[in-house]
């Protein structure tokens, strides 16, 4: 595991809050020159710990007015079944993240649709006819809050 120092830390929360700063703009804020935090950066890419950056898109501006966390437990367990759901699941696009997970469900999906009425077809069609898929249950988004992650806390 890579050593980070308070500069890296601090480098690394301010990408969390907006992963479209430029290393100009970070190094000003944090006292470095540009080429030295375009290094640091690459020597963050390089260990895997900035693993890419990410836009965030506004949903609710694109049409995707609802949100919805399915929790899905499989009828068969093993490694095939695992494979197939999974395989199946990711090439369906209004299932923004597939988290497999330990408790009372095998997969914790985000799904967003347009509005209720499309949820219901997106999950009747599409996500029920999967293959081992057995008990769903869902939990509509009222609202979120987005906050720093543990960088950005330290």
């Amino acid at each position: 595991m890579m050593r980070l120092d308070e500069t890296d830390r601090a480098l690394l929360a301010m990408l969390e809050r907006d992963a479209g700063q430029g290393a100009a703009t970070i190094g000003r804020a944090l006292g470095l020159s540009q080429s030295a935090t375009w290094r640091r950066m690459q020597r963050l890419e390089r260990a895997g710990i900035l693993a890419g950056r990410r836009l965030d898109l506004d949903l609710e501006q694109l049409g995707f007015g609802v949100t919805v966390f399915l929790g899905v437990k499989l009828a068969t367990k093993g490694r095939v079944s695992l494979e197939d759901f999974e395989r199946a699941v990711t090439s369906i696009p209004e299932v923004q993240t597939v988290s497999h997970i330990l408790g009372l469900y095998d997969y914790r999906l985000r799904v967003v649709a347009r509005d209720l009425a499309d949820f219901e077809r997106v999950l009747r069609r599409r996500i029920m006819t999967l293959p081992g898929v057995g008990d769903v249950e869902a939990n509509v988004l009222l609202s979120e809050e987005l906050r720093p992650g543990p960088i950005g806390a330290a």
